[in-house]
């Protein structure tokens, strides 16, 4: 299966540009059905905003946007390159402005979109969908944090690490990345250092 990432969940963010209130918004979605629904309910709750725009990009390739009055160019595509730039896909985010009397300029709008897709999104993290190994990594104590910087060099997941007579380390390593990880950690114990695979599964892994 594909890995790839997407939002971990909902997630929200707001700020004010020239007293221009501007609401972003963000979910993960599966399909068209989900994504349209998310646009409409936000448009009911915020009936009384100036603009609702909108983007979504999703597995199959579908990507959608639209400025809601806003000129062409200046919400709904710079919101899309947010998620775009960052690999998002399953995703759907709306973006609300409450206009305050004061005229941004298209590079004015453009940030504010752009910077409120990024505030929805930072706040609901992003989780990979992978296939994913769990393992367990015993080692000494001298040899812990460079087996630690090893697991980040390959996206690892830390979950638990155990203090005791030697350290235990359990971790999700994707199981793409496993044979060139399984190499670089010979390597770098001088073969002291096996990791024990506990099964795979796909699944979704917060990574920020």
């Amino acid at each position: 299966m594909n890995s790839y990432l997407t939002p971990d969940g909902y997630g929200t963010g707001e700020l004010t540009e020239k007293r221009s209130r501007f609401i972003g918004q963000i979910w993960p979605v599966e399909n068209e059905d989900e994504a349209r629904a998310h646009i409409e309910e936000t448009r009911k709750r915020y009936y009384d905003a100036r603009h609702n725009c909108w983007c979504y990009l999703l597995r199959d390739g579908a990507t959608r946007y639209g400025d809601d009055g806003e000129p062409q160019g200046t919400a709904g595509q710079p919101m899309l390159n947010v998620l775009a730039g960052r690999e998002i896909t399953g995703a759907c985010c709306v973006v609300t402005r409450y206009f305050g009397g004061v005229l941004l300029g298209a590079g004015g709008l453009v940030r504010a979109y752009s910077a409120a897709a990024k505030l929805a999104l930072d706040a609901a993290g992003v989780r990979r969908m992978a296939l994913w190994k769990s393992l367990l990594l015993p080692c000494s104590y001298p040899m812990f944090e460079r087996i630690k910087r090893l697991l980040e060099e390959y996206e690892a997941v830390i979950e638990d690490t155990d203090f005791g007579a030697d350290v235990l380390i359990t971790a999700l390593l994707r199981a793409d990345l496993a044979p060139d990880f399984s190499i670089a950690l010979t390597e770098l114990s001088a073969g002291t250092v096996s990791a024990e695979d506990m099964g795979e599964s796909f699944r979704g892994v917060k990574i920020n």
